[in-house]
């Protein structure tokens, strides 16, 4: 399923929502476009989050969190990215209403931290680099969830050669993606190598969930 719009305009413009797309979208550029692949790879194992190095007494407290926030900001390939940005830019601004601005930027970095460290109690041993601003992004969808369930969403539905748009109701969508999600990071339990960071995105949602209302209760900033 492909989230294509909401059916709820944000009353003031999404700032945070908006900056976050152009760092990302620049961090990107950088990446890719302006970086050699050697240059690249270093750059990936400097700031993408590595569980391992969590654990071990030879890397710098610098080098162990300096990665946990880096890493929300990079992405591995185009699709990933744009992946991100859509889910971003369809839900991202309505949670941003709601919590304020700066309010929503403390609430998306700290789900973002929150999926790396749950992340890393999964991959205890993993030496493989984790980027993207799925958990983020996933702690965004886990308070839309809860604020918005009956929320629609227009969704396209590819099945074979037929795709199909249909609105369907936000707290059905974002339940069967994190059902999915969960599923799917379960069966990857116990193997061995890269792939998609499917418990980040589950402990990015739980975060969501769990902390927007505290979130909300705490508004420094419209």
């Amino acid at each position: 399923m492909i989230p294509l719009r909401d059916n709820i305009p944000h009353r003031r413009l999404p700032v945070v929502t908006t900056l976050l797309l152009i760092i990302n979208i620049s961090v990107f550029i950088y990446q890719h476009i302006l970086l050699n692949p050697e240059s690249l790879e270093k750059v990936i194992y400097l700031y993408g989050f590595i569980p391992q190095r969590l654990f071990l007494p030879q890397f710098s407290l610098k080098e162990k969190l300096v990665p946990l926030f880096t890493s929300i900001f990079m992405h591995a390939g185009f699709f990933h990215l744009l992946g991100n940005c859509l889910y971003l830019w369809i839900f991202a601004d309505n949670v941003e209403d709601k919590l304020g601005h700066f309010n929503f930027l403390i609430f998306y970095i700290s789900c973002g931290l929150i999926a790396n460290l749950v992340h890393a109690l999964f991959n205890l041993y993993s030496k493989i680099p984790a980027i993207g601003a799925s958990g983020a992004i996933a702690g965004v969808l886990g308070a839309y969830f809860l604020m918005f369930p009956t929320a629609r969403v227009l969704t396209l539905i590819p099945f074979f050669f037929i795709w199909e748009i249909v609105e369907i109701p936000a707290f059905f969508f974002l339940g069967f993606w994190f059902l999915y999600q969960f599923l799917l990071g379960v069966f990857s339990l116990g193997r061995i190598g890269g792939g998609i960071a499917f418990w980040a995105h589950i402990g990015g949602f739980i975060a969501g969930f769990s902390l927007v209302k505290s979130f909300l209760r705490r508004r420094y900033y419209y």
